[in-house]
């Protein structure tokens, strides 16, 4: 089977071709996992590849709570998107604990 013309990201059960040892192989990035790619698919797909980019953590947000337990945040933008199967994005966004420590939670009851 051939994938010329037709590579698909992701899980893709449309995107199929006849194979010569199979009845069915696949033209999709997933089927690297499942071991049943066309047998040009590394040559027609791979090469095309684009992984993505993504830029630098922004700053972490104020602890959501003045006073006490809560949590921070930050998060990053995408650069450049993945196309053709390549790897996909990481996470964008990150959160953590904190303590809020405001001047007036010593006075707070």
């Amino acid at each position: 089977g051939s994938c010329r013309h037709r590579c698909c990201p992701g899980r893709n059960n449309a995107c199929w071709a006849l194979g010569s040892r199979q009845p069915h192989c696949y033209c999709d990035s997933y089927c690297e996992r499942t071991g049943d790619c066309c047998e040009d698919y590394h040559a027609a797909c791979r090469r095309a590849a684009v992984g993505c980019m993504v830029g630098s953590w922004g700053p972490w947000s104020r602890c959501s709570s003045p006073c006490g337990v809560g949590s921070k945040a930050r998060s990053r933008q995408v650069t450049v998107p993945p196309r053709h199967g390549g790897e996909p994005c990481p996470d964008l966004k990150q959160r953590r604990g904190c303590l809020g420590e405001h001047p007036t939670c010593g006075m707070a009851k």
